[in-house]
């Protein structure tokens, strides 16, 4: 296992230095200069000027010693100052990653809990209305824009109930009834699109996993058609649906992004946003940087858990 687990993490280094590397690049290729812009197009500003706020910013010099005083901060923990108010781009990341996690975390839980239970039922209940209605909604889920759902869901709460979600965030530890009632529906929004391909992924493997032998060989035995079910077919179900959770949480953090400003949360799509717009490159280094290192270190544990269900895996 050790080994197994060793060669995931040799795998995610160089995949993450690709990703910085193409980060800092596309970064430079935005069209406008940030220089432009906080001099706000003031003719008046000569070169001269403008070269010694770009030597004051960091942004001079090759593209290769750009990159290496970027990443050797990082290495130091120092991700810069922002360009635009000079806030330690550190302290953005953790008021931005805070609504952030809490919002996938709270989507993905959501979509777990009722995918894996409406897919077992309809595998198990085939062809039978519950099914029937299973399959209907998982498609109705996959063709649902979050974006659209998220501006429907508000409307309608806002219209029918006479109710908004509050538009100052609300922390966990102080309020934590006003922060549910905050964040329920823009997770509500970003988990459906998962919540379906989960429910139609358990329903496809375990209607797989119920003919393969063993499980019938276990009914033949005399074992309990639920026990049958939650220990033999359902864990070896779970196996793909795992990685598709994995692959699900980078989905989920794209959704979060729109589902944030149309809520008013100031987490990190809606904050990357406001970077892009003023072309803040160290937020938005530090931001697109910290997301790719999510995606990778989310599907790093999921390679892990892959090979804790199936220990097969770790043996290849």
């Amino acid at each position: 296992m050790g080994g197994y687990i060793l060669k995931r993490v040799a795998f995610a280094i160089p995949t993450l230095f690709v990703v910085s590397v193409g980060i800092f690049l596309m970064v430079r290729l935005l069209p406008g200069d940030i220089i432009d812009i906080l001099f706000g197009g003031d003719l008046s500003a000569s070169e001269e000027v403008k070269d010694q706020a770009r030597d004051q910013l960091g942004l001079n010099g090759s593209y290769a010693e750009q990159y290496w005083r970027w990443i050797s901060g990082i290495f130091q923990g120092d991700f810069g100052f922002s360009l635009r108010n000079t806030e330690p781009v550190s302290n953005i990341i953790v008021d931005s990653l805070v609504v952030t996690i809490e919002l996938v975390v709270l989507g993905l839980l959501i979509a777990v809990v009722v995918g894996v239970p409406l897919g077992v039922i309809s595998a198990v209940k085939r062809d039978s209305v519950a099914d029937y209605a299973s399959r209907i909604g998982g498609l109705i889920g996959l063709s649902i824009p979050s974006f659209w759902l998220a501006t429907l869901l508000l409307l309608f709460t806002s219209k029918v109930f006479g109710w908004v979600p509050p538009l100052t965030y609300i922390s966990p530890f102080e309020d934590p009834i006003g922060n549910l009632s905050q964040f329920i529906l823009p997770a509500i929004s970003i988990s459906v699109f998962t919540m379906a391909i989960v429910m139609r992924m358990v329903r496809n493997t375990m209607l797989e996993v119920l003919g393969q032998d063993y499980v019938r060989t276990a009914r033949a035995k005399g074992v309990g058609r639920r026990l049958v079910i939650t220990k033999h077919a359902l864990r070896n179900a779970l196996i793909p649906v795992v990685t598709i959770v994995g692959f699900e949480i980078g989905v989920l953090i794209g959704g979060a992004a729109i589902v944030e400003i149309i809520f008013g949360l100031p987490g990190v799509g809606y904050t990357l946003l406001q970077a892009i717009f003023g072309r803040d490159y160290p937020v938005i280094q530090a931001m697109t940087l910290m997301i790719a290192f999510t995606f990778i270190f989310a599907n790093l544990l999921v390679d892990i858990l892959y090979g804790v269900l199936d220990p097969r895996i770790t043996q290849e």
